[in-house]
């Protein structure tokens, strides 16, 4: 198949948000009560792509998965309770979703894949994440791509587990 990863367009809402809303009811039926506060919702995907922060992976010209990546801009991880592994600029990857008819076959391991390709094209050698405790499914992906759990962060009152990977400067 052709995949792509590209920077959202605000026409493309509707499906990103349909995408964005099976995940929160995913988290849902997994008992997690990430994504259950009204967050994220269609305004927080509007800010993202009006910010130039919403990307998109296609299948062709299927959106099948979204996240918001972000560069530098995270003020819940300047109090991070541990420590990041440095101190440089960073990639900050939220909002992580695949597709319903898309999951079990690796599509959010290609999006941290795109987004590590996307640091590396900015000169970026650090991408910053972090999950609620029981997001066992990206859990795992942060662990089998290389991530290192660094501590304690809190959003909207609740804590994350928080996660950088350290990029190989190419030659």
């Amino acid at each position: 198949m052709n995949y792509h990863f590209r920077k959202a367009e605000l026409s493309e809402i509707v499906p990103i948000w349909q995408i964005l809303q099976q995940a929160v009811l995913r988290r849902k039926e997994e008992g997690s009560n990430q994504w259950q506060d009204g967050y994220p919702n269609p305004e927080v995907v509007q800010k993202d792509i009006e910010k130039g922060e919403g990307f998109v992976l296609l299948s062709g010209e299927t959106i099948i998965g979204y996240s918001a990546v972000l560069i530098n801009n995270e003020p819940a991880y300047e109090k991070i309770e541990g420590n990041w592994l440095t101190n440089d600029d960073f990639v900050v990857l939220h909002r992580v979703a695949i597709s319903e008819k898309h999951l079990g076959k690796g599509f959010a391991k290609m999006i941290l894949r795109y987004i590590e390709q996307f640091a590396r094209s900015n000169n970026i050698y650090s991408i910053k994440a972090d999950t609620n405790f029981d997001n066992i499914a990206m859990l795992k992906i942060f662990e089998n791509l290389g991530y290192t759990y660094c501590g304690e962060v809190y959003f909207r009152g609740s804590a994350r587990k928080a996660y950088e990977k350290v990029l190989e400067r190419s030659l």
